[in-house]
């Protein structure tokens, strides 16, 4: 069964992220809002049959099964109230609030008004994640004591065009909300519960906060280090697990962003070509090539329309939506206090 399907916002995020898992998975991308020309242009070309609006009021009345906010994060929790008010399910882009207490407002209106409500952790199906549980249940590495799990980049000059690096944090900008909800959501679905032990937060050039280090300590035992920086002029490995027996150690982002980025798409709910991390397993001096998991981003959404379709959970939980935002909110406060 096929669904209508609105996206809010139309850029990076709306077109390459979110419109190609839709379209792979059984939605049909009906209505687009954008306010941008060039972007108005794009999904035009892109969806010749979709209807372009230029409210959020009229991407509601337009007859969708499901409403999907790509849009900046200042505009976030204005969208997913009007959805909400509208009865429509709804996908926010990570973050779905700005701060706690916006999360708090968006999920509590949802549930409320009976609106079935997600967010887009979608790193949760990249090959590198998916990779870690297998090698987690199958005990590969013995028991795991600490993970590294890093988006470092070295891009040492402000873009002036990106809102995410130039508001600020109350705004929604800022890589503490930008890449640590993927770094603490993919450790907390792999470890569990977990407590912030340590924090920093910090802008070095100048704009929005563009380094930000966190240590969690999970209720497991298991320690998950993350640092999400724009200013690292030497990247360390995309994961690094340290285990009884050895270590895994994916070196590389997953390769869907970048397929999807060159236009690359998936189709009917998959890949057709590999998109697995190049995974190793060290043990000291003896490294050994392990086969990853292919990642698929589609899976999402195929849960998102099972949850439509058959009233089935929604693939991320208001519990681990509020864990995130939780200790986001905590790590700005302990970096300010230290």
């Amino acid at each position: 069964m096929k669904l209508r399907v609105g996206i809010a916002g139309y850029g990076l995020a709306g077109r390459s992220f979110h419109a190609p898992m839709l379209s792979a998975t059984n939605f049909e991308v009906a209505t687009i809002l954008t306010n941008n020309d060039v972007r108005k242009r794009h999904a035009k070309e892109d969806y010749p049959q979709s209807k372009i609006v230029n409210s959020i009021q009229e991407l509601c009345d337009h007859g969708v099964d499901l409403i999907v906010i790509a849009s900046g994060n200042q505009v976030h929790a204005s969208q997913a109230f009007a959805s909400i008010k509208a009865g429509i399910p709804v996908v926010v882009d990570k973050p779905m609030g700005r701060d706690l207490n916006e999360t708090k407002e968006i999920l509590e209106a949802a549930n409320s008004a009976n609106v079935a409500i997600t967010t887009y952790f979608n790193r949760k199906w990249d090959s590198d994640t998916l990779t870690l549980k297998r090698v987690i249940r199958d005990g590969h590495i013995g028991k795991v004591l600490r993970m590294d799990s890093r988006f470092e980049r070295f891009r040492p000059t402000l873009n002036p065009q990106s809102w995410r690096e130039n508001i600020s944090a109350a705004e929604g900008g800022g890589i503490l909300l930008d890449l640590q909800p993927h770094l603490i959501s993919t450790a907390i679905d792999c470890f569990g519960p977990a407590q912030l032990k340590s924090a920093r937060v910090r802008s070095v050039r100048g704009g929005a906060d563009d380094d930000a280090l966190l240590v969690l300590a999970h209720e497991s035992g298991v320690e998950s280090i993350l640092s999400a920086s724009a200013v690292v002029g030497a990247p360390g490995p995309r994961m690094r697990v340290i285990g009884s027996e050895g270590a895994l150690v994916i070196q590389e982002l997953d390769p869907q962003e970048d397929l999807l980025r060159s236009g690359v798409l998936p189709q009917d709910g998959k890949w057709n070509q590999p998109t697995a991390s190049a995974a190793f397993i060290h043990r000291g001096e003896k490294v050994e090539k392990f086969e990853a998991d292919n990642g698929n981003y589609c899976v999402f959404y195929s849960l998102v329309h099972d949850a439509i379709t058959n009233k089935t959970p929604m693939p991320i939980s208001a519990r681990e939506i509020l864990e995130v935002a939780h200790i986001i909110d905590q790590a700005r406060e302990m970096s300010v206090r230290a």
